[in-house]
């Protein structure tokens, strides 16, 4: 395993992941400021149309990287991302912000390309290991990327967009010049990429085994939608949080995920195998959802939000990197584009139902007064709805990863790939 292709891909996956965590403590605030007005439900609407685009251009991004390599998907979805966040940073009007997240979710699929250029550098022994360095690269992206955009909403709300935009256009000059393509002519994956995505994905979810991991991943990636829409709302309502101060909270939780992923994701699967720590992950964030709506000024304060962020983080890095190669190893070598695409389209419809679910539920319970937005509330029944429809959520997929793991004990072995 080369070091440079390593340290590219670590860095594309990044500033990806960079970019989307500017924007979550970022988006409400710009979004409802005065110039564009928007309700809680919009600013769910943002969130989800980025999702909506993924959903649809994942599989098509991961099919193509199979068909034409790795490199050229990645090089032009990164100068996409870039313009994306230009057209945020100068936007006018509602619709212009709806189109940057638009065309950021089409480029956004790229996640896919990057995880299958991955299981093309790694052994089936290391999978879950290059997997999880990848899952650092989403947790420093959500250390970074919520502080540079709390610090740099002061000189500016659409200065962190900006930002944003030079890393992406940065990180494709660096593509271009230092990563190789590991899509060669004679490669299996040229003749396998060229069907169509969406039949893919009906095709993946008929294989029992493929289906259930796909099941759990999106659960999972709901449940996570719903609390990163909401989050920001929550401490904004209850703490009289800023975009600063979420900003420095979304970085804690960046940092436990990079330790868990980065650092012991390995050693654990080693250990472990990777369905105990899915099931694992998946009860820490049921219980961490459901007592997180109990915590307030006078409840526990800072430290009881810290903790249940930090049980947030160690749920969600304890299972994602497990799932992904659980996904990977599932297929042969013609297909990791296809399946990488296949999940990121999972956890992109899931980004989508997750946003739309919490903008649905925090509205109607939500009082929103104006452009000056100086009587905004939201009450307590609110986020124990909401938060408590992700726990809900995580603990059905809970079972469904206790019941996979009973069920497939003896017909399923996580270190064996199935036949192309």
């Amino acid at each position: 395993m080369k070091r440079s292709p390593l340290v590219v891909i670590f860095t594309t996956v990044f500033i990806d992941l960079l970019g989307f965590g500017i924007v979550i403590p970022v988006l409400p605030f710009y979004a409802e400021g005065t110039r564009f007005n928007a309700t809680p439900r919009t600013v769910g609407f943002l969130f989800a149309s980025y999702s909506i685009m993924q959903l649809i251009f994942s599989p098509v991004l991961g099919r193509l990287s199979d068909k034409y390599g790795r490199r050229p998907v990645l090089l032009v979805s990164i100068i996409g991302t870039g313009i994306g966040f230009l057209i945020l940073g100068f936007a006018t009007t509602l619709w212009m912000l709806f189109l940057g997240r638009i065309l950021d979710g089409i480029s956004g699929g790229n996640i896919s390309t990057a995880q299958a250029y991955m299981a093309d550098i790694t052994t089936k022994e290391d999978r879950a290991k290059g997997m999880g360095l990848l899952g650092a690269a989403f947790g420093l992206g959500f250390i970074f990327g919520p502080a540079i955009g709390g610090i740099l909403s002061r000189w500016g709300v659409a200065v962190p967009f900006l930002f944003a935009a030079g890393l992406c256009f940065a990180n494709a000059v660096l593509l271009y010049f230092t990563l190789p393509e590991t899509i060669t002519p004679d490669h299996p994956a040229r003749a396998s990429g060229g069907g169509r995505s969406f039949a893919q994905l009906w095709e993946s979810l008929k294989q029992p085994r493929l289906g259930f991991v796909i099941t759990i991943y999106f659960l999972f990636v709901v449940a996570f939608s719903i609390m990163t829409t909401s989050f920001s709302l929550y401490t904004m309502f209850r703490f009289g949080y800023d975009a600063h101060h979420n900003g420095y909270l979304f970085a804690y939780v960046g940092l436990i995920a990079v330790v868990i992923q980065g650092v012991l994701i390995g050693k654990l699967v080693k250990r472990y195998g990777e369905m105990p720590l899915v099931i694992a992950g998946a009860l820490f964030f049921a219980l961490s959802l459901f007592a997180v709506p109990f915590v307030g000024p006078n409840a526990g304060g800072l430290v009881a939000l810290l903790i249940g962020g930090g049980i947030f983080s160690l749920g969600n890095s304890l299972a994602t990197p497990a799932l992904n190669s659980l996904a990977s190893k599932s297929v042969g070598p013609a297909q990791q584009g296809s399946v990488m695409g296949v999940i990121q389209s999972a956890a992109s419809l899931a980004r989508a139902a997750g946003p739309t679910i919490a903008a649905v539920l925090i509205h109607s319970h939500t009082a929103h007064v104006g452009a000056d937005g100086v009587a905004h509330y939201m009450s307590d029944r609110s986020l124990r709805i909401t938060f408590w429809t992700g726990a809900v959520i995580m603990f059905v997929s809970f079972l469904l990863a206790v019941y996979f793991k009973r069920t497939h004990a003896t017909d399923f072995s996580e270190t064996e790939v199935a036949p192309a």
